[in-house]
């Protein structure tokens, strides 16, 4: 099999299993207890949150471990709005927003939450401009991520940082979870106050995520018990996994501008040779983007259909984000930009990561447009006769 679901989910890496391997078997102390195993695991633990702290330019005490990304979005957004709620009830974000922001701001409005959607245009880029104008003095939180994780369009971070600092009190929000791997999270030059990742996206263990809470931010802890993680998630922490993620991490940001320079050629190559296919369309911005994702748009195709074709021919790959699969809805993110619900269908998704081979990008320019033309043929084929009686049939 070719795996290009790379944006969906990454193969844990044998460096990172064979750093997580002690604390799974030998090293199983709880790092709560104050005997020697105890302290063991508490010494791993608080060494993973400083290798997380020094690759995002933060202070150790600022990067609390969740069990992955969704969590340390949820952690941050309603962490934010009810600790802000005496100020204000106002939410600010943007209707491309992954599944784990956009359904926590649904969900808060159930409580009195504002929630405000500022739009984006066809390339999935939000306008800084826009997005300054809703802000108003019950504002409290902004929401905006760093690359999205169907079409891979980065957004104006830093900028946009500029726009929300310049209100009092408004705090910044940013999901990073797919951008990670491939955009420096230098967190003084993001200009953020809240940033999420999580470690699967970037060959990391899956159940393990980190959410950076600038000094002085000022977030109410979603569940209650222990007093672990400076007050802020309780529960027995998953050393091994925090482990995994600081390992996978440091890995990912050391190899960064090599990874991101392969990925680049290997992705354009696989875009030129699909799009020689009539009736696709590449989505998101053409050029502020993260390097692996390929998103396009097959008309007169269902994206569905397409990538269980590619998978029977040995290539994995998705319509859109893989918490949505199964959904009979066209992708929020495309209909966002502008796409119509007839074209948004034809969505399809190839991700490249960092163990993807030319070998494998030769067999998918071979591939991917065989495939996607035959079941463009096959719909033109049905709607001039959906009976399926044959063009010269007798009546």
């Amino acid at each position: 099999m070719i795996y290009l679901d790379h944006a969906a989910t990454t193969p844990l890496r044998a460096e990172v299993l064979e750093a997580m391997l002690p604390y799974l078997t030998g090293e199983f102390g709880n790092p709560s207890s104050a005997h020697s195993m105890g302290r063991r695991a508490r010494a791993g633990l608080d060494e993973a949150h400083e290798r997380v702290a020094s690759r995002l330019g933060a202070e150790p005490r600022e990067v609390v471990f969740t069990s992955g990304g969704t969590e340390a979005n949820n952690l941050a957004i309603k962490g934010a709005a009810w600790a802000g709620k005496a100020r204000g009830h106002r939410l600010v974000t943007t209707p491309i927003e992954h599944h784990a922001v956009g359904h926590t701001m649904r969900y808060l409005e159930k409580f009195g939450f504002e929630v405000v959607e500022v739009g984006v245009d066809r390339y999935g880029r939000v306008d800084p401009d826009e997005l300054d104008a809703a802000i108003t003095d019950k504002t409290t939180l902004v929401s905006v991520m760093l690359g999205n994780n169907e079409v891979g369009t980065i957004q104006p971070i830093e900028e946009i940082a500029e726009r929300v600092h310049a209100h009092k009190g408004v705090l910044l929000h940013v999901d990073a979870v797919q951008a990670a791997p491939y955009v420096d999270l230098d967190v003084g030059r993001l200009g953020a106050d809240l940033v999420a990742i999580a470690a699967h996206k970037f060959e990391g263990p899956k159940g393990v995520g980190a959410l950076w809470v600038r000094h002085g931010t000022h977030i109410l802890a979603q569940q209650q018990g222990g007093t672990q993680e400076r007050h802020r998630r309780a529960g027995t922490e998953n050393v091994a996994g925090a482990i995994g993620l600081a390992a996978a991490y440091d890995l990912a940001c050391g190899e960064r501008p090599e990874t991101n320079r392969r990925l680049k050629k290997q992705r354009e190559r696989l875009t030129a040779a699909v799009l020689t296919v009539e009736g696709t369309e590449a989505t998101g911005h053409p050029a502020r983007r993260l390097p692996g994702i390929l998103s396009l748009i097959a008309r007169d195709t269902d994206g569905s259909s397409v990538a269980l074709g590619l998978d029977l021919e040995g290539i994995c790959c998705s319509v859109g984000s893989a918490c949505t699969t199964g959904s009979t809805e066209v992708s929020h993110v495309l209909s966002a930009m502008g796409y119509p619900p007839d074209e948004a269908r034809g969505a399809l998704r190839l991700s490249l990561g960092r163990t993807t081979t030319d070998a494998e990008i030769d067999t998918a320019c071979e591939v991917a447009p065989r495939v996607i033309a035959s079941m463009r043929l096959g719909s033109a084929a049905l709607a001039a006769d959906p009976l399926g009686q044959g063009v010269g049939s007798a009546s």
